[in-house]
């Protein structure tokens, strides 16, 4: 039996695709996010379940090494594509799939464009290593799991510096350090990012652990692109356009926020083990962006908001983890739905579900959009100080002395957007 044959036949058939999106790469990733889910192809967490590495969004330099090691982790027959826009989500998950087939059926068009990036290995079932490719081991990211599952610690394995050593498979070693009592224990270096599955895009925050409490945070500077005009913020852009003077409407606006939500939602709630109510809250927010009449998803979103709001056991998880007064918050530049929550992460949550319902009835006013009087979806919208630039700098004061179980829900429940950070017209603003 040709065991190498069929494994490529069943990976072309529906390939389990591991979505790596970048900063700028929102638009592209909800495209690929929708198709997938269109041709129920399976979103793969780790590179281990992974046969198609789809890489979202702009060229990022800075980010190729780990997209190496994502690439490298994965296990043949493996191929990547890579769409810098939404309009080449489509032919790049098919090229993707064309290279994954068995040579002897593959189409001699099956090679991608020069702008998919598609690359393809191991039609013999083995790893190969290219000359260049990056030396150090390990990948950041995260198992799936059951409704409810808990908290999820979600660790993740790479290079670190500082003459740290390393133990085969890519796990650190420990080294020593003192506690707050005062004893020497182990400590870890443990960075989360940038390519978690379920994770702000880019973002990598690097944590020392000792046992599995949080004693010390840094999160790095956001990569940037190659071409500032590349990178679009896509959940502001209602906010830019009418900052440069064109008109929007208040529908447009509001319609964009709520989606922005229902993606943070969505996040939040696989972090937490729910993937049903994740689902939900993903396919509402593409019914929000394709223009779906408020009379057709009002009923849909009625359910959801009452379903997660109400839910015991959500709550339950949640209470008490990364706690923030409104006063703390404000003092820290934090505006927005984490300002007016003041309180942990079911507290933000539930403001997200608030909004979601308040922003409902308007979904199609025709007013025009005033940026000073609505916020965008994380804060009032600033190019010079946009508002997930404070909420990553309000992520170290939250996670330190945290459960390393605890973290991915904090940084979940405040979802920073890193577009915010590099798109075009922030990057203007900030050159004068």
């Amino acid at each position: 039996m040709d065991l190498t044959g069929l494994a490529l036949r069943v990976a072309a058939a529906r390939p389990h695709v591991l979505l790596a999106a970048v900063p700028g790469g929102t638009e592209v990733r909800l495209a690929a996010e929708r198709l997938l889910r269109a041709r129920d192809w399976p979103q793969a967490s780790t590179p281990a379940q992974a046969d198609l590495l789809f890489v979202a969004g702009p060229d990022l330099p800075e980010l190729r090494t780990p997209l190496e090691r994502l690439w490298r982790d994965m296990p043949a027959p493996r191929a990547r594509v890579h769409a810098r826009t939404a309009d080449e989500v489509e032919d790049a998950l098919n090229a993707g799939r064309a290279l994954l087939g068995p040579p002897a059926v593959r189409p001699a068009s099956a090679a991608p464009p020069v702008d998919a990036g598609g690359h393809r290995e191991g039609d013999h079932g083995a790893r190969e290593r290219h000359e260049g490719d990056d030396q150090t081991p390990g990948h950041d990211g995260h198992d799936g799991h059951g409704d409810h599952g808990g908290h999820g610690g979600h660790g993740g394995h790479g290079g670190h510096g500082g003459g740290q050593t390393e133990m085969p498979g890519g796990l650190p070693m420990a080294g020593q350090g003192a506690d707050r009592d005062g004893l020497t224990l182990d400590q870890l270096h443990l960075p989360l990012g940038p390519f978690l599955a379920d994770w702000p895009a880019g973002l990598t925050v690097r944590l020392v652990l000792q046992g599995d409490v949080v004693q010390r945070v840094d999160v790095d500077e956001p990569a940037r692109p190659i071409d500032d005009a590349a990178a679009e913020a896509f959940w502001v852009q209602p906010w830019l356009r009418a900052a440069s003077g064109e008109p929007v409407p208040v529908g447009e606006a509001v319609r964009r926020r709520a989606a922005a939500h229902l993606d943070s939602l969505g996040r939040l709630l696989a972090v937490a083990g729910w993937p049903a109510e994740a689902v939900r809250a993903w396919r509402l927010r593409d019914d929000l962006l394709s223009g779906a009449p408020r009379a057709a998803v009002a009923p849909r979103l009625e359910r959801f908001t009452r379903r997660v709001g109400g839910s015991r056991t959500l709550a339950w998880l949640t209470r008490g983890i990364g706690v923030v007064t409104a006063q703390k918050a404000r003092e820290a530049g934090v505006g927005g739905p984490a300002a007016r929550a003041g309180g942990d992460v079911t507290s933000r949550y539930r403001q997200w579900l608030a909004d979601i319902r308040h922003d409902l009835p308007r979904l199609e006013d025709p007013a025009p959009l005033d940026v000073a009087v609505e916020d965008s979806p994380r804060g009032p919208w600033s190019a010079e100080h946009p508002p997930s630039a404070a909420l990553i700098a309000l992520l170290p004061r939250l996670l330190e002395g945290a459960e390393l179980a605890a973290a991915r829900l904090v940084v979940a429940s405040l979802d920073p957007d890193p577009d915010e950070l590099v798109s075009r017209g922030v990057v203007e603003v900030a050159r004068g």
